[in-house]
């Protein structure tokens, strides 16, 4: 018998199996690469988000570590990621800080639910072009919101929608700071042009080779972070920077604390809460699966994997943390790394932990417009903007559910814009498969005279009943029997049955008989449980259109 919910066991606990000290070493130095990758990432996540840096570093170490320990993919590495970027702006700007933090932790108990009831699959059957239209609309809105900071432009709070982003940015651009544009473009282009590949030549490698191999192990985001930071310290550059803005990060873990929480408040959070959680399983689930692909450990388990998502969405506001989800630029470093099991992840965490205790006053003099610099990349990496130059190569239903859906996430927001697509996509899904059945007369037999057979062919349900409803009107006068064979017919609904009775009420008016050969077991059995079989009689169900032509001569 089949379990109705899903045990929760967490991969790490496979993965000790016959753990030993060679897996740990690589382990330990996949987990501090993907730390230190992880760092300026986070702090630019939250800043970016609305929020404080540290928040964004909490969120790294706190959901980092519970996703690890407790998911159920062998190298994903979970934290605060790009997609939340504008969801948690947003939330921020109309609800407040205390109600994200709520509506995180609801979101949490939520993405448990999801994974303990086994929807985890479900998932999958999100369209892909909904999942690259919002994505690249997310990628755009993330990159318009680096462009305050990115430009050192002096504006107190940039607004949440889009078009009024856009005329806020336009009404200051006289402030435009030539030195913080140069800072930040300087950072973008480091971190295009850091090397990133760990494979190398097999023959004998040149100095240059030897060069390339160690650089590529140094993230580019820490060398622009820290060429940044060192020369705004030493030469005291006049931009704004962490400590001006936040006044630094804290050099210690913040203490566990209670939002007031009633449940009439919660209920304004509805949305927030359902848009977080269905972002962080989307999220955490294609992640996932990239990871899959790249490696060749167990595919993961989605159920278990959004249970530690919920888990870790659930425990982190308690510390001041915002949404987390599976984050594809650090699962692929993970990976890339030489990860071998969700250890890996939990060094990642405990790195960032250490990072915090002793290097946090480092953080004072980050200058803002690096970050922006940073994430203009990440916004970059994470569209994918090559779908738009073969959008020609699709069928007009794809390009309408992918344009509409990125549109709308940019002009509206991320809920709008999947409810749209999805409702679009089964609209598109729905025709097509109407316009799939078809009726068909058969002509290559002889048939008796006024006696005519049609080839039912796909799938008889709400959205083909037309085809049905209108074949009385296609029949030549002196018509007095009709033969459906339905032997190419799959699959019949509630609606095509009841279409189906109607076909034949009209033709007993009309003083025609119906005869259904060769029927397949399920339009058989659906005819059975509702008795249609009874009214038709036995004699007018046959297995065969010969069989049926015996009955009307």
């Amino acid at each position: 018998m089949l379990r109705r919910f899903h045990p929760f066991r967490p991969r790490l606990l496979d993965s000790l199996k016959g753990y030993d000290r060679t897996r740990f070493l690589t382990d330990l130095g996949a987990g501090l690469t993907v730390g230190i990758v992880a760092l300026p990432l986070a702090m630019a996540f939250a800043i970016a988000s609305g929020v404080k840096p540290e928040q964004g570093i909490f969120t790294a170490i706190i959901a980092g570590f519970l996703i690890s320990a407790l998911g159920g993919s062998q190298v994903q590495i979970g934290g605060p990621a790009g997609a939340f970027i504008v969801i948690v702006y947003g939330i921020v700007e109309r609800y407040g800080l205390a109600n994200l933090l709520i509506a995180t932790s609801l979101a949490g108990i939520l993405l448990f639910l999801m994974g303990w009831l086994k929807l985890g699959a479900l998932v999958r059957y999100i369209p892909v072009s909904i999942v690259i239209g919002f994505t690249n609309g997310i990628a755009v809105l993330i990159g318009l919101s680096q462009v305050k900071d990115l430009l050192g432009l002096k504006i107190d709070k940039l607004p949440a929608d889009f078009f009024t982003q856009i005329g806020t940015l336009a009404k200051h651009i006289d402030g435009l700071d030539p030195l913080a544009l140069l800072i930040g473009l300087v950072c973008l282009a480091i971190v295009v042009l850091w090397p990133k590949s760990y494979t190398m030549p097999q023959a004998p490698m040149t100095p240059r080779d030897h060069a390339r191999r160690v650089a590529a192990h140094v993230p580019g985001t820490i060398v622009a972070l820290g060429l940044a930071t060192l020369l705004t310290f030493v030469l005291s550059l006049p931009v704004e920077t962490i400590g001006s803005r936040f006044g630094g990060i804290p050099q210690s873990l913040p203490n566990f604390s209670m939002t007031d929480f009633s449940w009439a408040g919660a209920k304004q959070l509805l949305i927030p809460t359902i848009t977080i959680a269905l972002l962080g399983a989307i999220e955490s689930l294609l992640c996932a699966r990239v990871a899959d692909n790249m490696t060749e450990f167990r595919r993961h388990d989605p159920n278990q994997e959004l249970m530690a998502q919920g888990v870790a969405n659930f425990v982190t506001p308690f510390f001041g943390g915002i949404p987390a989800t599976g984050t594809i630029a650090r699962t692929v470093t993970n990976v890339r790394a030489g990860a071998a099991t969700p250890i890996a992840g939990i060094i990642h965490a405990l790195a960032l932990l250490l990072i915090v205790l002793v290097a946090a006053p480092l953080a004072l003099h980050v200058p803002l417009a690096a970050l922006a610099g940073i994430l203009l990349f990440v916004a970059w990496n994470m569209g994918e903007w090559r779908e738009f130059v073969r959008l020609r190569h699709f069928n007009p239903a794809y390009r309408v559910i992918m344009v509409g859906t990125f549109l709308l996430t940019v002009i509206f927001d991320l809920t709008v814009a999947v409810e749209v697509g999805l409702v679009l996509a089964c609209i598109f899904f729905i025709w097509r498969m109407g316009t799939l059945f078809d009726v068909s007369p058969v002509t290559d037999q002889d048939l008796p005279a006024g006696v005519h057979v049609f080839e039912l062919y796909g799938s008889l349900f709400f959205g083909a009943v037309g085809k049905i409803e209108d074949l009385p009107e296609e029949l030549p006068a002196g018509t007095r029997a009709v033969v459906l064979e339905m032997h190419k017919l799959v699959l019949m609904d509630s609606s095509g049955l009841d279409a189906l009775q109607q076909l034949w009420r009209t033709f007993q008016r009309q003083g025609i008989g119906l005869v259904l050969a060769n029927v397949n077991e399920q339009p058989l059995s659906l005819m059975r449980r509702v008795g249609f079989d009874a009214l038709l009689g036995e004699e007018a169900i046959v297995p065969s259109v010969g069989a049926a032509l015996d009955q009307v001569r």
